[in-house]
């Protein structure tokens, strides 16, 4: 009931294998703002060492870093006409977007920069760009008179609020959704809308491997899509509320597949065999291995008009194929925001929403449905403290429901009608039983009808630290899930015929002597509940520059699966194992060893300690190769969910047989 995995690695070359918890990149993003509209066009500039990465903002003032090193980095903005920003920034998975605000210069410090672009002292990198530039480029008057005017105009042009001319006439003009240039504010959205459309008429007729005339089938594909993302602003609500993003995708598709199987012939089912056929009674084969018609089942007359005829001429391995059309509509929902409150404080939040319906066709015309609609949804919370410590606290929540609804159900009780009995005779359980076949004829089956909903509550909360070459991370989580089912393991029962008893398995079938009989029922609403623990701490240890150690530990502890109203059973075993009888949760006491039992009849195992341990080395100072070793002990903590599943199907609760027949 838990399973301890151990890897190892250790690579060496162009190509380095990477395991457990060794060095990792990161993403790195934020949002550079003036006066909550966007800022494009802003310099930002990464610094860790000697290391030192560039990237500008965009439309929506956003920026990024995609492959920035885990650990604390010096981020400077710079924008001309106002005041450059420095802040110390820890990068990781889970670190949050920056924002940074910025302050516009007086205008007497905006006409200094210039006339004097490169400043006694100055060390910024586009100051010495462009000193090293003005140094080797020669000057001549033409050119000078020019810098002089674009400088005049820029000084006005960059009047943000009340100038005479628009900053967009200058070289150093914004985009448009910058200052005074706001066009009724509608730039400060984007989105998009998209759409595909597919249809069989543009297809050839597909080549036919069976050498059958294979029909072409018809279908319609057809998606749309709808996305729309920007600063939320409702006057006298939000003025400057937080940044959404939302999208919305509509599927409606018809896919088509061709599907062979091998029928049963119109002699085979009127009991003529090519090969010997034998009598179980007598163990004589059949006069003209022909099975005598009084001697075939009523069952299996009911059943084999279900059974289509061939509809080619005979094959070994299939004799009969049909295009299969199935249907699948979806609507997809997603969605997040993101919110500053205040320069320590950030919140975030997605919600997901999917609803999906599909029909699935099988060999036989059988149709079955399936709907499913599920949410997932989150909100997070970070608050920094200070420049070394950093604390997110989570909530996550996902729903999902899923109905499958056979062809037959409340419409055919095809096994009463044809006479079996034993098995689940609900109308949600219409249908016929399961038929397997040795020699390859198709299986007759159908769905299960079933009604499930799961749901899932957690919270997370975590605490980042970084000092000096330690970045420190140590948190805890907990989940709550429930397993809400309402379906039957093997309402209508299986048969399985090999051909023990008439040396054929379609025979055995006529004759209503299958081999191995099976059914599971009973119990059918089970509700199971499970909560999840898991407390960590992990420290990425910058020991040298080309030596990183990654080490934690980690524990985790999943509950075993309870039944809301004690419907769950085991055995209890007497000593010696001289006897074994059944013990239900919801009176979990030993009839033969006097042992009370967990509410869950299952023992945990709340060890679960797991080390973790990785390295990586780089050999030579500047290359790209890599050496990296990992260790690491995992554990599942997902097995209970099939375990309460069985204990949840077994007697008094339900019906559960398994029969081997033999020749007796």
């Amino acid at each position: 009931m838990r399973w301890r995995g151990l890897s190892y690695f250790i690579g060496f070359g162009v190509v380095a294998g990477f395991t457990a918890l060794s060095v990792t990149a990161a993403e790195n993003h934020g949002r550079v703002e003036f006066n909550g509209l966007p800022v494009p066009g802003a310099a930002v500039t990464a610094t860790q060492g000697s290391r030192q990465f560039s990237a500008f903002t965009d439309q929506q003032g956003m920026y990024s870093f995609p492959d920035l090193s885990d650990g604390t980095w010096t981020l400077e903005v710079q924008m001309f006409g106002f005041a450059p920003l420095k802040q110390d920034v820890l990068v990781g998975a889970n670190a949050p977007p920056t924002k940074w605000d910025l302050k516009l210069l007086p205008l007497e410090s905006i006409k200094a920069i210039i006339q004097n672009p490169v400043s006694p002292g100055a060390d910024t990198a586009a100051q010495k760009a462009s000193a090293v530039q003005q140094q080797q480029t020669p000057q001549n008057p033409a050119t000078h008179a020019l810098e002089e005017d674009l400088s005049e105009r820029a000084s006005e042009g960059l009047l943000i609020n009340g100038s005479m001319s628009n900053g967009a006439s200058s070289p150093f003009g914004q985009a448009a959704a910058f200052g005074n240039n706001r066009t009724g504010g509608k730039s400060l959205y984007t989105g998009g809308i998209g759409m595909t459309f597919d249809n069989s008429r543009l297809d050839a007729k597909p080549f036919s491997l069976t050498g059958q005339n294979t029909p072409k089938a018809a279908y319609n594909r057809l998606t749309g899509l709808l996305t729309l993302g920007g600063p939320l602003q409702i006057p006298h609500l939000f003025k400057n509320g937080p940044f959404f993003f939302v999208g919305y995708q509509w599927t409606r598709n018809s896919n088509v597949t061709t599907q062979t199987a091998l029928m049963p012939t119109q002699a085979e089912r009127s009991g003529f065999f090519l090969n010997r056929v034998l009598d179980p009674v007598t163990g004589l084969p059949f006069p003209g291995d022909t099975v005598p018609q009084n001697r075939i089942s009523s069952q299996a007359r009911a059943l084999l008009r279900l059974y289509p005829l061939p509809n080619f001429a005979d094959s070994n391995s299939y004799n009969y194929q049909i295009p299969l059309l199935s249907p699948t509509h979806q609507d997809a929902l997603q969605s997040r925001f993101n919110q500053s409150l205040g320069a320590k404080n950030q919140v975030y939040g997605r919600l997901a929403f999917q609803s999906m319906r599909t029909d699935t066709a099988n060999v036989f015309g059988f149709l079955d449905k399936t709907d499913s609609l599920g949410i997932n949804t989150a909100a997070a919370w970070t608050h920094r403290f200070n420049q070394q410590w950093f604390s997110n606290l989570g909530y996550q929540f996902s729903r999902f429901a899923s109905r499958v609804t056979p062809y037959f159900e409340n419409r055919e009780n095809v096994s009463g009608d044809a006479g079996i009995s034993g098995n689940n005779q609900d109308p949600m359980n219409w249908g016929p039983p399961t038929l397997t076949f040795s020699s390859g004829i198709a299986s007759l089956s159908d769905s299960q009808a079933s009604f499930n909903r799961n749901q899932t509550s957690g919270v997370s909360y975590s605490i980042s630290w970084n000092r000096g070459r330690h970045n420190a991370s140590f948190g805890a989580d907990f989940r709550r899930q429930e397993f809400n089912y309402l379906s039957q393991q093997d309402a209508r029962g299986s048969f399985t015929f090999t051909g023990a008893a008439a040396a054929s398995d379609f025979a055995d079938f006529l004759l209503g002597v299958p081999d191995t009989s099976s059914i599971a029922f009973g119990n059918a609403d089970k509700y199971f509940r499970e909560s999840v623990y898991d407390a960590y701490f992990n420290d990425d240890w910058r020991v040298g520059p080309a030596v990183t150690l990654n080490a934690g530990v980690r524990w985790e502890y999943g509950a075993p699966i309870t039944e809301r109203y004690g419907r769950l059973v085991n055995l209890d075993i007497a000593p010696g194992f001289t006897a074994a009888a059944p013990v239900l949760a919801n009176d979990p006491v030993g009839s033969l060893s006097g042992q009370r039992y967990p509410e869950s009849l299952v023992r945990p195992d709340k060890r679960a300690v797991e080390p973790r341990v990785g390295l990586a080395w780089r050999p030579v100072s500047g290359s790209s190769m890599v050496v990296r070793a990992g260790y690491g002990v995992y554990y599942d903590t997902s097995v209970y969910q099939t375990i309460a599943l069985q204990l949840a199907q077994q007697p008094p609760l339900s019906k559960t047989l398994s029969v081997q027949n033999t020749a007796a």
